[in-house]
């Protein structure tokens, strides 16, 4: 069972942190007709996932198809879509890597996103950035300097393809493991990251996932680590709350 500090924990951030709300987009698969009507999927949509870890999920780096999305939610977003879907071919690409921080995204986002010409662009980093600087991991990144450097990112984008679909998606923790030693460092940082992802939703106009209520509300029906192991990577449970929201928020923008 949950120790009394970590609801204690959980109560804070859910205190602290802000709804998951899906803003309304821009115009990017077809024209709106009516206010509020949702943007229809075209054949061969392209799907890209970008971030770091979480995203990753031990992708494979070749073509073959049964690991090529990893073990994650995008592979749970995937596969349903595909699925549900064949007549689409919707494509799908993973290119999060283990480790990164939105500076190391802006090394790769010519060749792991641009060269990729995504219809949906789904961007979910911040954690690692919080870690640099609560352990102190070089090179540290700021919220100044990761805000800057996401919206940098998001405007060359744009630049190329003004369409796009952004899913900015929420980073998040739970107090579990080093995570929990560290939680008032931990918390204070990624709140202040968590609202220059919302800003950025608001500012561009995009769908936006809130993945830190989710979390927040299932240790409500479960310990923390039952969703989230380490405090920052997600069990296969807390994954496929992950795919339930994303296609939640998605769907109220798009018609698949």
């Amino acid at each position: 069972m949950e120790t009394n500090s970590r609801r204690n924990f959980i109560r804070e951030i859910t205190l602290t942190g802000v709804a998951s709300i899906c803003i309304p987009g821009i115009n990017n698969f077809a024209s709106e007709t009516k206010a509020g009507q949702k943007l229809k999927a075209k054949n061969e949509t392209i799907f890209l996932f970008q971030g770091d870890s979480i995203t990753d999920g031990n992708r494979g780096r070749n073509a073959d198809p049964n690991h090529i999305l990893g073990h994650g939610y995008a592979f749970s977003i995937g596969s349903r879509l595909g699925a549900d879907y064949p007549e689409k071919k919707y494509v799908f690409y993973n290119r999060g890597i283990s480790g990164n921080k939105v500076i190391d995204l802006e090394k790769r986002w010519q060749t792991d996103t641009l060269d990729l010409k995504p219809d949906v662009l789904s961007i979910l980093v911040g954690v690692n950035d919080s870690s640099s600087v609560v352990v102190h991991w070089e090179p540290v990144v700021t919220v100044e300097k990761y805000e800057e450097t996401y919206q940098s990112l998001l405007e060359q984008t744009l630049a190329k393809f003004p369409d796009i679909i952004f899913v900015l998606c929420e980073p998040f923790i739970l107090p579990v493991g080093k995570v929990e030693e560290n939680w008032t460092a931990y918390h204070a940082d990624i709140v202040q990251r968590q609202a220059v992802v919302r800003k950025l939703a608001s500012k561009y106009n995009t769908v936006f996932v809130g993945f830190q209520e989710v979390f927040n509300k299932a240790c409500d029906k479960a310990a923390a680590d039952y969703w989230i192991w380490d405090g920052i990577h997600p069990t296969v449970a807390g994954h496929e709350l992950m795919a339930r929201e994303w296609l939640k928020q998605v769907e109220k923008r798009i018609k698949f």
